[in-house]
């Protein structure tokens, strides 16, 4: 059901949009943390290490999704918040078109730069083969990917973060069972979990499109609707090639982590590999609740209502808050058994470097989502050039201070050390900006 975040009570209208975006964000950690369970429980620690090194690969094409998302998505809700419901339909279908462009350009140049990829990143040559297998079939469902976030991204646009949930509820628990499937009853090894994920991402992205095309059926607007148009694909990628440029950027920067970590042996590196996804698991739930901030704040904005956006920052953060309380306790008390989900008990360095990670991480999430909170605001106005200067001083500073704290520092601690000070200087010129702009 479409919502129109311009009326009612500023803090209840958020929480009751955004909570269902932070449970459909757990549905898909988990969708990618299924990935790694089976291949670490069922197949071995090296099959755990081929997945997690291919992720960071995977994660530059999941930002071009997410630039595609975030842009459309900005866009549709300001138009939707000044009911210009002819341009929006024309926004949603200018967004659909582009991004399957960009999207099979990207397919073909990651088929043929896949194997450079994996060398680029020092990948180890016990899990070099299975890394390649992993990333080419993922490769062949980037349309799935690339038009389900469209997809959502129009959802949210429209007030509905219910929809995105159940399409994700369901999709993740199909993956569990289509991985376990593959792997321990066919025996296919590191493929059956990526075609396990091909498989759940295919069925998602085609019901999400076909539900979107019916929604948008449902608005009435008088006169033909232009495909595409060259004003609004403008606006789109003002908001989505920043956007893109940021995560794109933080992929590269995780990349040569991930090479700077993969000197450490394959055991640090699976180590690495299931804790990232713990990790990942948070800082995606805080930026999923920052798209859901932009939203709100591009549909007050087309309403001309200025003084809801920073009452939406405010319960924006209460929110992120009171989630940071929660994973804090569980990652410092119970980080070890966690990381028990992916590696086994005789994985003595791994889950050392596992726990070390967390503990010197976790507090520093109420800092982290606070930027993201900020972000959220600064992209729904289309303030691009502040948000993407405070994620580049963060970029720089991890991986700079990465490279040289591993050096002074026992190691890995000196890697992990280098997270909190970039999150902490860019968390302070994001709400900086925030608070000027």
């Amino acid at each position: 059901m479409n919502q129109d975040l311009t009326t009612g009570k500023p803090q209840e209208v958020l929480w009751k949009f955004c909570l269902p975006m932070f449970g459909s964000i757990i549905f898909q950690q988990v969708y990618n943390i299924a990935d790694s369970f089976v291949a670490g429980k069922f197949i071995g620690e090296h099959a755990l290490a081929a997945v997690g090194n291919s992720y960071n690969i995977t994660l530059i094409f999941i930002a071009f999704a997410f630039g595609c998302n975030i842009g459309c998505s900005v866009i549709v809700s300001r138009l939707f918040g000044e009911k210009n419901y002819r341009a929006m339909k024309s926004a949603v279908c200018t967004a659909l078109l582009s991004g399957g462009i960009l999207c099979m350009i990207l397919m073909l140049t990651g088929l043929f730069s896949c194997n450079a990829l994996l060398d680029m990143m020092k990948t180890q040559p016990k899990i070099l083969h299975d890394s390649a297998i992993y990333l080419n079939i993922y490769l062949l469902g980037l349309p799935f990917l690339f038009f389900y976030n469209i997809a959502t991204g129009i959802f949210s646009a429209l007030g509905d973060s219910k929809t995105p949930f159940f399409f994700l509820a369901f999709s993740s628990s199909a993956n569990i069972a289509a991985d376990i499937l593959f792997v321990k009853l066919f025996r296919m090894g590191v493929s059956g979990v990526a075609w396990a994920t091909f498989l759940c991402q295919g069925i998602s992205c085609v019901c999400s499109v076909i539900l979107v095309k019916k929604r948008l059926s449902k608005i009435k607007t008088d006169g033909p609707i232009p495909v595409f148009s060259w004003d609004i694909f403008k606006k789109i990628a003002v908001i989505a090639v920043p956007s893109i440029l940021q995560q794109s950027f933080i992929s590269v920067g995780n990349m040569l982590i991930q090479g700077l970590i993969n000197g450490y042996g394959v055991s640090v590196a699976a180590g690495y590999s299931a804790v990232v996804k713990l990790n990942n698991l948070v800082i995606t739930s805080f930026t999923t609740i920052g798209n859901g901030i932009s939203n709100f704040t591009a549909q007050n904005l087309g309403g001309r209502k200025y003084l809801r956006i920073k009452e939406g920052f405010r319960a924006g953060l209460k929110l992120v808050w009171l989630l940071c309380v929660p994973f804090c306790i569980l990652y410092i008390g119970l980080g070890g058994r966690l990381l028990l989900l992916f590696l086994n008990e005789t994985s003595v360095t791994a889950l050392t470097a596992g726990r070390q990670f967390l503990f010197i991480l976790s507090p520093f999430y109420f800092i982290i989502s606070a930027k993201l909170i900020a972000d959220g605001v600064l992209r729904g106005k289309g303030a691009m050039a502040p948000f993407m200067a405070a994620t580049f001083t963060d970029l720089v500073l991890r991986v700079l201070l990465a490279f040289l704290l591993s050096g002074w520092m026992e190691a890995p601690i000196g890697i992990w050390c280098a997270w909190p000070v970039g999150w902490t200087v860019s968390a302070v010129l994001s709400i900086w900006f925030y608070r000027t702009k």
